[in-house]
């Protein structure tokens, strides 16, 4: 386990997430400054890049959100961080097919990001 945290809009929790890493990944950010968001990212993406492990991202749902709104507020976070615009709409793509399988991300859905050389792969409720 790497760190948690939780999203808030307004009062209202809208999901808590986890990010989890492999032993090395987790010690490769020992050294970073708590507040060194740009360093830490860089270091998880190199870490990714040269050892193949997988970093994974773990929403679970407090509050109802319908699946587009869902995957637009994740694109919009993720936008920033990124350079890579197509991935970006492909990573939104992925969210709101996923959870509009389901019909909305509901209290208690689990979305899981798995973060891989290869690209990142969704997951919601287990279903890729």
């Amino acid at each position: 386990l790497l760190g948690v945290g939780v999203r808030k809009k307004g009062p209202i929790k809208v999901y808590s997430v986890g990010a989890y890493a492999a032993r090395e990944v987790k010690e490769s950010l020992a050294s970073l400054p708590r507040d060194d968001k740009s360093g830490a990212l860089a270091r998880l993406r190199e870490a990714v890049a040269s050892s193949g492990s997988t970093v994974s991202f773990v929403l679970k749902m407090n509050f109802k959100v319908g699946a587009e709104k869902m995957a637009d507020a994740i694109a919009e976070s993720v936008h920033p961080r990124t350079p890579d615009g197509d991935g970006v709409e492909a990573l939104k793509r992925l969210i709101a097919d996923g959870v509009s399988s389901k019909g909305a991300a509901t209290p208690g859905t689990l979305i899981r990001f798995d973060c891989k050389p290869g690209g990142v792969s969704v997951s919601v409720d287990g279903t890729a």
